[in-house]
C-alpha cells in the first residue's frame, strides 16, 4: 500500500455555490475562508469553472484570491484547479508570480486539464486536444517561473522559481498520479470520481489508492510527497438537520445529472450520499465514515468542502468550526494552537 502521513494539514475547499447572486457569493466565501483561518485551517482552495454558475461559480480564481491578500495573514491560498488548457500559460506564470508576492509566499497552484467538453469551444480548442495542450502549457509555466528564455528572448518579470515547488496536479487516473509523482509535484485527489464500467460499485478509496501507489512509485528519491485528499463534508450539531440539508442539496445535483443524461442508481437519500461520496452528520458520524476511507490515511493534506450539500452560509461556518475542533483532530490533524501549547510545555521542561 505504501506510505502513510501521520500528521495532516487541514484545508477548506470552496466551490463558491452559495444560493445567491455572484457578488454575494464572493463576499460569503471570503468570510468563510477568513473564518477557516481563525479556526486554524492551514489552507483554502477555490476551483475555476467557466460559464456554468451552478457548477463552480468562479472563472477567475487568481483575481478572487488576490482580494484575500489583505484580509488573511496565515492561511495558504490555492487553486484547485486552474484549467490550464484554456489559459495563456505566460499570463498564468506572470499572474501567479505577482499574486504570490502580494500573499507573502502563501500561494499554492493546482492545475488540471479541464471540465465539460463544450466549455473548451469558446477558447478555440476541442476537448480532445486538452491533454496535449495541458502538457505544453505546464512546461511553459515552469520555464517562465524559472526565468528561462521564452520566444523572442523574453523573460517574465518577476520570476518565481520557488513556485516550482508549489505545483499540484489533479487527476482521476493512475497515469496522472505517475505524471505528478515523476514531476515531483503535489497530487490532488478529487472528492468523488466516476466509477469504471467494470466496477460500478467500487469505493472511492479503491480507485484512489492505486493513484497514490503510482505517485509514490514515481516520486524522485528525496522528494517530499504532497497528497491532498478532498472530500465532501458537512458537519452539524444535529444529525437530522444535517441530513435535511443534504437531501435538499443532493437532490438538486441529481436533477442536473438526470437532465444531462446521467443515470443514478436509486433515489433515496442514502443512495445519493453513496453516489456522490458524501460525509454528513454529527462529528461522530463523519469521523466514522471518514476513518473507513483508507486512502485518507495516506494523504498529507485533508481538504473538506460542503459541495454538494450546499447548506446556508451560517451552517457552513458552523461546519468549519466542528471540523477544526472535533473531526480533523480525529484524523491526524494537530491545530496550530495545540502545537504552540506543546512547544511551550516542551520549553518549560
Amino acid at each position: 500500500m505504501g506510505k502513510t502521513s501521520p500528521t495532516k494539514r487541514l484545508g477548506f475547499f470552496s466551490r463558491i455555490l452559495d444560493q445567491t447572486d455572484a457578488a454575494s457569493r464572493y463576499r460569503l466565501v471570503s468570510q468563510q475562508i477568513i473564518h477557516a483561518e481563525a479556526f486554524g485551517f492551514d489552507s483554502a482552495w477555490v476551483a475555476q469553472h467557466h460559464f456554468d454558475g451552478d457548477e463552480g461559480g468562479l472563472p477567475a480564481p487568481l483575481v478572487f484570491l488576490a482580494s484575500l491578500a489583505s484580509q488573511t495573514s496565515t492561511i495558504r491560498l490555492g487553486t484547485g484547479v486552474i484549467t490550464l488548457p484554456m489559459e495563456n500559460p505566460v499570463r498564468v506564470a506572470e499572474d501567479t508570480a505577482v499574486l504570490d508576492l502580494l500573499l507573502n509566499g502563501r500561494l499554492e497552484i493546482g492545475f488540471g486539464t479541464g471540465g465539460t467538453p463544450k466549455a473548451f469551444l469558446p477558447f478555440g480548442i476541442e476537448s480532445g486536444e486538452r491533454g496535449e495542450i495541458y502538457g505544453r502549457h505546464l512546461q511553459t509555466v515552469r520555464d517562465a517561473w524559472a526565468g528561462l528564455e521564452l520566444k523572442g528572448d523574453n523573460r517574465i518579470y518577476p520570476t518565481a522559481p520557488y513556485l516550482l515547488d508549489r505545483v499540484w496536479q489533479s487527476t482521476f487516473s493512475v497515469a496522472g498520479g505517475e505524471r505528478a509523482g515523476k514531476a515531483g509535484d503535489g497530487l490532488l485527489l478529487s472528492r468523488t470520481q466516476p466509477r469504471p464500467p467494470e466496477a460500478p460499485h467500487a469505493r472511492l478509496w479503491d480507485l484512489q489508492n492505486p493513484i497514490i501507489d503510482a505517485y509514490f512509485a514515481a516520486l524522485p528519491a528525496g522528494r517530499t510527497p504532497r497528497i491532498l485528499g478532498s472530500r465532501t463534508l458537512f458537519v452539524a450539531d444535529d444529525r437530522k438537520e444535517a441530513l435535511r440539508f443534504a437531501d435538499l442539496g443532493l437532490r438538486r445535483i441529481a436533477e442536473r445529472f438526470a437532465a444531462n443524461g446521467f443515470k443514478l442508481e436509486g433515489n433515496s437519500l442514502d443512495d445519493l450520499i453513496r453516489a456522490f461520496d458524501v460525509h454528513v452528520g454529527t462529528p461522530a458520524d463523519v469521523i466514522e465514515t471518514l476513518t473507513a476511507d483508507t486512502s485518507l490515511a495516506r494523504v498529507t493534506d485533508l481538504a473538506f468542502q460542503v459541495h454538494s450539500v450546499d447548506p446556508p452560509h451560517d451552517h457552513i461556518l458552523r461546519s468549519l468550526e466542528l471540523t477544526a475542533k472535533l473531526v480533523a483532530p480525529a484524523l491526524g490533524w494537530v491545530s496550530p494552537t495545540a502545537i504552540r501549547d506543546q512547544q511551550r510545555v516542551a520549553a518549560s521542561i
